[in-house]
C-alpha cells in the first residue's frame, strides 16, 4: 500500500484534469516532434570485415590520439553523425579538441575569442568565412565543443592563399609577409604519389589549358594548392594535440578526400605524431542502407566506414 497510494494521489488529478479537458481540444504543439529523432546509417568495420554499431566504433575511436572524420559536404546524415560521433568521443575522453577545414587559420583569434565570450557569435560570422550551410552542418559541432569549454582549431589554409598558389604555384609563399606565411604549413612537400594519382584522376576535367602540357602545369598548380591545404591541416592538427597535453584527443573534420586512404591530411598529420594513434572514418552516402555491398577499393578508406541514407 506504500507504493500504490502515492500513485494514486498522483493519478487522480491528471484524471480530473483530463475530463475537464474539451474532448476537441488540439493537441499541444512540441517543437521538433515531427522530425526524425534517428539518423538512418550503417557503421562498417574494415579491419573485421563486418558491420558493428556505433558505440563499438565510438568506444575504439576514443582510444585514438587524432581521429579524421572525412565527411561528405552536401550530405545532412554525415553532418549529423559527425556531432553524434562528437559527443561519444567526448563521453569517454573529456579532453577533446575540435578541429576543421572549414574554418581558415587567420580565423583563430576570431573562434578564441567568441568561444570565451569575448565577441558575439554574429562578429565570428561577419569575419570568420564560415562555410555556406554553417547554422545546419558545423554549427552543432561547435557549440558542442563551447559549451564544454573545448578548444575549436581553424586548421586550413586562407582561402585567398590557396588561390593564389593554384594560379601561381608555391612560389608565391616566398612573396608573402610574415603574418601571412604563418597561415601556411612552416614545412610543405607536393610529392607525386598515390595521392597525387587520385587527385589527378578526380580532376582531369576540370583544369584549364589549350593544351595537354598547359592543363599538366595547371594541375600542378592545383595539387600543389591541395597540398598546401593538407600540409597546413596536419600541422595544425600536431600542434593541437601537443598544446592540449597529455591525455587529448583531436578530432578533425574534412572532406573525404582529405583524409581517405590516410592520405592527404590524415597522412601530414601522421608524419608530425610518430607514435601516435591516427584513424580515419570515411562517410559514404548511400541510396539504399538494407543492401550494402561493401566494394572492395571501399576497405582501404579508412578504419570505419559510415553508411549514411543519401536525402
Amino acid at each position: 500500500m506504500r507504493t500504490l497510494v502515492p500513485v494514486l494521489l498522483f493519478v487522480a488529478p491528471l484524471a480530473l484534469s483530463a475530463q475537464a479537458m474539451p474532448a476537441n481540444h488540439p493537441p499541444l504543439a512540441v517543437r521538433g516532434a515531427t522530425e526524425p529523432a534517428w539518423t538512418p546509417h550503417r557503421v562498417y568495420d574494415t579491419r573485421a570485415k563486418r558491420f558493428i554499431d556505433t558505440e563499438a566504433m565510438a568506444a575504439e575511436l576514443a582510444t585514438a590520439d587524432v581521429v579524421l572524420i572525412g565527411e561528405q559536404h552536401d550530405d545532412p546524415g554525415t553532418h549529423a553523425m559527425q556531432r553524434a560521433l562528437l559527443e561519444s568521443i567526448g563521453r569517454r575522453r573529456p579532453r577533446v579538441v575540435l578541429a576543421m577545414e572549414m574554418f581558415e587559420r587567420d580565423a583563430q583569434p576570431l573562434l578564441d575569442g567568441y568561444l570565451a565570450g569575448r565577441l558575439p557569435e554574429d562578429s565570428l560570422l561577419a569575419s570568420g568565412r564560415p562555410w555556406p550551410r554553417y547554422a545546419t552542418d558545423y554549427r552543432p559541432l561547435v557549440e558542442w565543443a563551447h559549451a564544454r569549454g573545448w578548444p575549436v582549431i581553424a586548421g586550413n589554409v586562407p582561402r585567398p592563399i590557396a588561390s593564389a598558389i593554384a594560379r601561381g604555384g608555391l612560389g608565391i609563399l616566398d612573396t608573402l609577409g610574415v603574418t601571412s606565411r604563418q597561415w601556411v604549413a612552416a614545412n610543405l612537400t607536393c610529392e607525386h604519389d598515390d595521392y597525387f594519382a587520385r587527385f589527378e584522376e578526380t580532376m582531369k576535367d576540370h583544369v584549364p589549358g589549350e593544351s595537354p602540357e598547359a592543363k599538366a602545369a595547371a594541375m600542378e598548380r592545383f595539387y600543389q594548392a591541395q597540398c598546401a591545404k593538407d600540409e597546413t591541416m596536419g600541422e595544425s592538427i600536431a600542434q593541437a594535440l601537443v598544446n592540449a597535453g597529455t591525455g587529448a584527443i583531436v578530432v578533425h573534420v574534412n572532406g573525404a578526400f582529405h583524409s581517405d586512404y590516410g592520405l592527404g591530411t590524415a597522412a601530414r598529420a601522421a608524419k608530425r605524431l610518430p607514435g601516435k594513434k591516427v584513424v580515419v572514418v570515411s562517410a559514404i552516402p548511400v541510396a539504399d542502407l538494407d543492401h550494402i555491398t561493401v566494394a572492395k577499393d571501399d576497405h582501404a578508406l579508412g578504419r570505419y566506414l559510415i553508411y549514411t541514407l543519401r536525402s
